[in-house]
């Protein structure tokens, strides 16, 4: 399994140089600190999705930019065996564990607004997540295993087969269900 975190911290780094903002401009823009921001872009770790969402529309680029976009026309496919590349993803703090692996369906496709996942959830024995919220819309299928959905002041569980559709403007957190490992097809749709 390659990490692909450098690709992302390198890629943010390089737009906010060539756009003459400062770290600090950044950590203002997205309500991120300047030490999250640094810890980014020197690949220490890769936030969840709401972080590099602020972070895109600060620099002006869509997710995708960041996510190893070009510029190929038509439609992209993804082969089983493609999915092999990955990101790791952990919570909103800079020193918490990974507990997602995502494996992008369509980083290949240029101008997207909508970003397919199949995403490895790590068991995890954490009870307080940090909620997050973004602009969009979240639709997300278990595969494999019992996930749950904190949204809002409600949590919702789901098991294989389960799926949900949200308004991703409301704080959420996705992870297994206590201790459990779990596997999901998750689109996730970003206006831009």
């Amino acid at each position: 399994m390659t990490d692909n975190s450098s690709i992302v911290g390198a890629k943010i780094k390089g737009i906010r140089e060539t756009k003459n903002i400062s770290i600090e401009e950044m950590a203002s823009r997205t309500g991120l600190s300047t030490e999250q921001i640094t810890s980014i872009e020197n690949d220490q770790f890769l936030p969840s999705l709401g972080p590099l969402i602020k972070i895109a529309r600060a620099l002006g680029v869509r997710l995708g930019t960041f996510l190893d976009d070009n510029d190929e026309l038509g439609p992209v496919v993804c082969r089983a065996e493609e999915r092999s590349n990955s990101l790791s993803f952990s919570n909103d703090t800079a020193d918490a564990r990974k507990h997602m692996v995502y494996h992008p369906l369509a980083k290949r496709k240029t101008g997207r607004q909508m970003e397919p996942f199949i995403i490895d959830i790590q068991p995890n024995e954490e009870k307080n997540f940090k909620l997050s919220a973004h602009e969009g819309e979240e639709f997300i299928y278990v595969m494999d295993g019992e996930v749950e959905i904190a949204y809002g002041k409600e949590t919702y569980t789901l098991h294989k087969g389960d799926s949900i559709f949200y308004d991703s403007i409301v704080e959420h957190h996705v992870h297994g269900a206590t201790g459990q490992a779990a596997q999901i097809l998750a689109v996730v749709y970003i206006p831009f």
